[in-house]
């Protein structure tokens, strides 16, 4: 499977199970969740007062006063008219005024909180998941793919249940308080503008299944697009040395093309719920309008003008609830797609995984035994197969031959990255399957090939994985490597990755990291190779001191640092075809005399072009 290629869902996806998932982060923070709801509800209750407030003051205030006046003018009443009324209602629209801009205050702070904390819980998760999970995870992920989890679709899930469930409870509130006063003052009425809820409910069912689609669409092109994006970014020096900018270009045109389309078309879906819900509460206005009307202007009226008013303004108030619901389920129906990101890798399990009844390594003297070992990364495509292999405490092994033929896999197994696809490896004569992985782990020094370092300091690169190392055994370790240059810059930063080191720097720092863990087990896979030959030098000396009392396996680009190991093994298509030391190799010409004579053949070859 390509790293570029992002997971396809293709499930309908129930709304229930993934809120029900997401809002079990919320309720970590439930007071604020609580204040939440009730400011929203409060909102949403003052909101749906203000028609009856209209009623009232028409019924009470200004019908009454229209009749006064109307008599004022034929002359058969006298007096001022009494405006009273109007200040007690002004009264009482500007006291709801002050609690609703409260309240509004109120559950904007506490959605905002909810959203931080819950993002910055399921980052947290996301984090720690990430630091579970073993390398075939890896091989089979995108850097991009697992950022954008941790980025973009964390806000879009996070905004779900703050800014959008704002919309759903208003929604929701307002709607129920809408209906109760609707019933409580007029059935007849009441069911016209009810008739129309169900209708747009069907019509928002039939769009559902759309947007789910084309959002799902649209977060696997973003994701293959960051994904895209970090690997010609990082591999920007190849594009241009091999004159591939057209092409990379070309690609990123072409994904960037299919996710404009599917978001077009899930904003075109999304976008059909807004004209809908306006087009059904004009429908419930002009029939309040034409039934309400009807009823107000018989004799005698079945209703008051007040009526009539509140009435025509639930007509024209529900509508914005039921858009508001209307939008966060389209809102839930787009963070879904994020949500299944997040959550398939929240729930993705480690291949490697300790036994339940597994204990520590007590201590470990080095032994390792290979029995009947096999093992593949993709199913009939063999990497080792029935390999048998001891390597005894305290020996130098060095693994050499052709690239792929097992030996980084070898160095994986026993490192437990991986496990073998068939028999035993022993460690200390015991199976480490049994054995818990941290315990192993903590006994081993691994220098790689391509060397990394973390953001910060020199010295805090080399004590990355022995924290309470004194200064005294950083300098030790800087000593036993030939990084004297780096005694007087242990406070340097070294910058993202190392970019302010040069490589050779990068591989020295990395190995006096690994020698400051005072491993038992210790590992080098071409770890000289980026390093020039005066530098090794010093770095071999440093070796030879370091591997006394330990196993050491070292798979070296340049055989010449590895005859003095105890034992050479050459691997070939996963087997085990040489084992003995350089001396024995050498007289028995087989395959390490032709590999290690052909590489001093070339290595002359290139010092007299040299000279």
């Amino acid at each position: 499977m390509s790293k570029l290629n992002e997971t396809k869902f293709s499930n309908e996806g129930s709304l229930y199970p993934f809120l029900k998932r997401l809002f079990t982060y919320s309720l970590r923070y439930r007071k604020w969740l609580a204040g939440f709801v009730v400011f929203v509800l409060g909102v949403a209750a003052v909101e749906a007062i203000f028609p009856l407030i209209w009623l009232s003051l028409l019924d009470n205030a200004i019908v009454p006063a229209i009749e006064k006046n109307k008599s004022l003018a034929a002359g058969s009443v006298d007096g001022d008219p009494d405006l009273g009324l109007l200040t007690y209602y002004c009264g009482i629209i500007f006291f709801l005024g002050i609690a609703l801009s409260g309240s509004v205050f109120m559950f904007i702070n506490f959605a905002g909180k909810i959203q931080e904390y819950v993002m910055f819980d399921i980052r947290q998760d996301l984090f720690k998941k990430l630091q579970e999970l073993t390398f075939s995870f890896y091989d089979k992920s995108a850097v991009g793919w697992l950022m954008s989890r941790i980025t973009s679709d964390t806000i879009k899930v996070t905004e779900l249940i703050s800014w959008g469930f704002i919309e759903f409870v208003w929604g929701v509130g307002m709607i129920i308080f809408c209906i109760a006063a609707m019933l409580i003052y007029n059935v007849k009425l009441a069911l016209i503008v009810i008739l129309t809820i169900p209708v747009l409910t069907l019509i928002s069912v039939k769009l559902r299944k759309l947007i789910l689609k084309y959002s799902r669409e649209s977060r696997r092109f973003n994701s293959e697009i960051t994904a895209s994006y970090n690997e010609h970014i990082v591999g920007v020096e190849v594009n241009k040395s091999m004159v591939q900018e057209s092409r990379a270009s070309g690609e990123f045109d072409s994904l960037s093309d299919k996710m404009r389309i599917s978001s077009y078309k899930s904003a075109y879906f999304s976008a059909l719920y807004q004209p809908l819900v306006i087009f059904g509460g004009s429908v419930a206005a002009a029939l309040i309008i034409f039934y309400g009307g009807s009823m107000a202007v018989t004799f005698p009226p079945e209703i008051s003008v007040g009526m009539l008013a509140a009435f025509f303004g639930y007509a024209t108030l529900i509508y914005e609830p039921i858009l508001d619901i209307s939008r966060f389920y389209s809102q839930a129906q787009n963070s879904i797609s994020a949500g299944e990101r997040i959550f398939s890798l929240l729930d993705t399990h480690p291949s490697i995984k300790d036994r339940d009844n597994a204990d520590d390594f007590s201590g470990i003297t080095g032994d390792i035994e290979f029995e009947n070992v096999s093992f593949y990364y993709e199913k009939n495509k063999p990497v080792l197969e029935n390999m048998n292999l001891k390597i005894n405490a305290g020996e130098s092994i060095a693994l050499v031959g052709e690239t792929g033929g097992g030996k980084s896999s070898i160095i994986n197994l026993i490192c437990r990255f991986y496990e073998p696809t068939g028999g035993v490896i022993k460690i200390d004569g015991m199976d480490y399957t049994e054995k818990t992985t941290i315990s192993l782990r903590n006994k081993l020094g691994v220098v790689l090939q391509t060397p990394h370092l973390f953001s910060g300091t020199i010295r805090e690169n080399i004590k990355y994985g022995r924290d309470d190392a004194d200064e005294k055994e950083v300098v030790n370790s800087l000593l036993l490597i030939g990084g004297d240059e780096f005694i007087n810059r242990l406070d340097e930063e070294v910058g993202e990755g190392g970019e302010k080191l040069s490589l050779g720097e990068k591989q020295l720092i990395s190995f006096a990291r690994a020698i400051l863990a005072d491993p038992r087990i210790f590992i080098m896979d071409e770890a000289t190779s980026s390093i020039d030959t005066l530098a090794e030098a010093k770095i071999q000396n440093g070796i030879h001191e370091l591997i006394k009392g330990r196993t050491s396996i070292i798979i070296a680009h340049r055989l010449s640092t590895i005859k003095n190991c105890d034992r050479i093994i050459v691997i070939k298509k996963g087997k085990i075809i040489e084992d003995g030391s350089h001396k024995q190799l050498m007289h028995s010409k087989g395959s390490y005399y032709s590999l290690y004579t052909r590489q001093l053949r070339e290595q002359r070859e290139n010092e007299m072009l040299k000279s």
